[in-house]
């Protein structure tokens, strides 16, 4: 494990380029991992992580020494926590990270039984929440729009809590085109709509389609639903957060899946 003590090291420069620039990750191809936990989800699904780098105080973390002792990294960075503090996101590192390539989803393929399909998302712990539910729920296929909030980012990973490493993402899409070319229904989510999810079928293919946080969902995808759906509220609130209500939808169609199975 080679010892780093240097800000000036230029090996700590690079990859402070990459902890401080979206722009430097999308260049190279890389994702930065912050923690024990992404660390090992990586492993666990992708694959040995290219390099790790970890911090003085990290080496004395059990789980960190058990993490380095199972991946064996083709390279290890020891650095001060000074130094480590300055790549790290976190307010409490765990003292570990990994640089990884960022996974590319293989082509798109024909036929998709469910997927989510996400228009100008902006907030990155919305996008990482609904990762992990999409995940959760089953779902393998998630598209965002062109103007979405990158999904590798560092604060969406966090939020994914390993969820990317369990989907085949698509960014950059075409969404209008995607909803045109579908061959199952097409579920769309509006606060004034009559039908709830919850009197909706969403048996078969199925695809589910969220906006943006504020201006909600575009009158071009909405018109191209084969419905649009409400998530009846009691309450006094005006809406649910954008994450909280495609967690909803897509454990819907979950309930509704085990019901059908039970029958």
């Amino acid at each position: 494990m080679k010892k780093i003590i240097s800000a000036d090291n230029a090996r700590f420069k690079a990859l402070l380029k990459l902890a401080e620039s979206s722009r430097e990750r999308k260049k190279h191809g890389l994702s930065l991992l912050d923690g024990v936990h992404l660390v090992a989800a990586y492993r666990e699904h992708v694959g040995i992580p290219s390099r790790l780098v970890v911090s003085d105080s990290g080496l004395q973390n059990p789980e960190v020494k058990d993490l380095l002792a199972a991946v064996a990294p083709l390279e290890a960075l020891l650095l001060s926590d000074a130094l480590f503090n300055q790549l790290s996101t976190v307010a409490t590192p765990t003292g570990v990270l990994a640089a990884v390539e960022t996974p590319r989803p293989p082509a798109m393929p024909v036929q998709i039984d469910a997927c989510v399909l996400l228009e100008d998302i902006q907030d990155p712990g919305n996008l990482g929440s609904i990762l992990r539910s999409a995940a959760a729920a089953g779902i393998e296929h998630v598209f965002l729009s062109k103007s979405s909030v990158h999904a590798w980012s560092p604060r969406v990973l966090r939020a994914g809590m390993g969820a990317h490493f369990m989907l085949r993402i698509y960014e950059q899409c075409d969404l209008a085109a995607l909803v045109r070319e579908f061959k199952g229904q097409v579920i769309a989510t509006s606060q004034h709509a009559q039908k709830t999810v919850f009197a909706a079928d969403l048996a078969g293919q199925v695809a589910f389609v969220f906006g943006n946080e504020g201006a909600g969902l575009s009158p071009e995808l909405t018109a191209a639903a084969h419905q649009v759906v409400s998530i009846p509220m009691p309450g006094p609130a005006e809406s649910l957060n954008i994450a909280a209500a495609a967690a909803v939808c897509l454990f819907e169609r979950v309930r509704q899946q085990r019901a059908a199975a039970k029958t």
